[in-house]
């Protein structure tokens, strides 16, 4: 099916008439979900199954669901999940057992997301925060060295794709010395290149290999002393691509957030020119979607083999007793480490 370069949001908890025309004609690649569009389990799966019943495959679905704070599936329909800081405590006390139980814990975030139809989560964070940052990133990074960041970032995708849905490593490549708060306006990280290799880029690389990335809307001013990196073609190649060597589809951050300039459109031709393949918009605002959906091309070319590369590495859940595996999560972060499998 024939899709164009974008991911969208939706406004509500169901699709309105006119989301439903537009959704028709822009043909968008994906949908985000945000608590805004979340109601039940029941709703969440209907409003899934309308998506992709009016695009005409099977799109995929995507959500921020971390845990701590970022966790738009949320009491009382679904549980509560600790933030990665948790797991990279558990790691510091236990290499083995931080593992282990972050790679349970996103087995059962995907438990869950599979149940309602989404089938890609933007999870796993590589971000290694310093003293001096913004708190955007805080506790949801696994830790401050990028040997252990990487090490539960990839226990998280483990056990994400064990469930069948698709990890979206990030923030590429490191939104964890930013000062700022990309939401809200642009960070400039003033590091060196080497320690930005040693540190930022490092935890990156062992994880190059996942099916999705987002980029980062920041600015680091040793590389690209102008573009963040969503909008950075140097960034995107030399960091990204042939530091990095990520070799998945690469979608923006999103482009409505206070960090970049322009109208939607420039922001978004300006991500796709600097070598994301996918520009991501979450706000649900109708007319901001149509304005993204009119700048942004079919996808095509390396942008669309990456594309099904990505859709293809979908896989159906191994088999799991949720109940067993919600106690023996529950004593692992209580810190019983002898119950390591379930």
């Amino acid at each position: 099916m024939a899709s164009r370069a974008f991911i969208t949001g939706l406004s509500g908890a169901a699709v309105t008439p006119d989301e439903r025309t537009f959704l028709r004609q822009a043909q968008p690649w994906g949908l985000i979900l945000f608590r805004r569009n979340i109601e039940s389990p029941q709703q969440v799966t209907d409003l899934v199954a309308q998506f992709r019943d009016i695009v005409g495959f099977r799109a995929p679905v995507l959500i921020d669901q971390e845990g701590g704070r970022v966790q738009r599936l949320a009491p009382p329909h679904w549980p509560a999940y600790p933030p990665g800081a948790v797991y990279g405590r558990l790691y510091a006390a236990d290499a083995a057992a931080g593992l282990a139980t972050a790679r349970l814990g996103a087995r059962l975030i995907a438990d869950d997301l599979y149940r309602l139809g989404i089938d890609v989560d933007c999870l796993p964070l590589a971000d290694v925060p310093v003293a001096a940052a913004d708190p955007v990133i805080g506790d949801r990074a696994y830790g401050t060295t990028p040997g252990q960041v990487a090490a539960l970032a990839g226990a998280v995708a483990e056990g994400l794709m064990a469930g069948g849905v698709l990890p979206v490593l990030k923030h590429l490549p490191g939104h964890g010395r930013a000062a700022a708060d990309s939401h809200l306006r642009l960070p400039v990280v003033d590091a060196t290149r080497a320690e930005l290799e040693a540190t930022d880029f490092a935890a990156f690389r062992p994880l190059s290999r996942l099916p999705m990335g987002m980029t980062a809307h920041v600015v680091f001013s040793a590389i690209d002393p102008v573009a963040p990196a969503t909008t950075s073609a140097t960034i995107v190649r030399q960091v990204i691509r042939d530091g990095i060597g990520f070799e998945g589809l690469l979608m923006s951050d999103d482009v409505s957030m206070g960090a970049l300039s322009g109208t939607l459109g420039e922001r978004s031709r300006a991500a796709l020119a600097a070598g994301c393949d996918v520009v991501l918009h979450c706000n649900g605002r109708l007319d901001e979607m149509r304005e993204v959906a009119a700048a942004v091309p079919m996808l095509s070319g390396v942008a669309l083999d990456r594309a099904d590369a990505a859709l293809a590495a979908r896989r159906q859940p191994e088999p799991l007793d949720g109940e067993a595996a919600r106690r023996i999560f529950a004593a692992m972060l209580a810190g019983d480490t002898g119950t390591m499998t379930a």
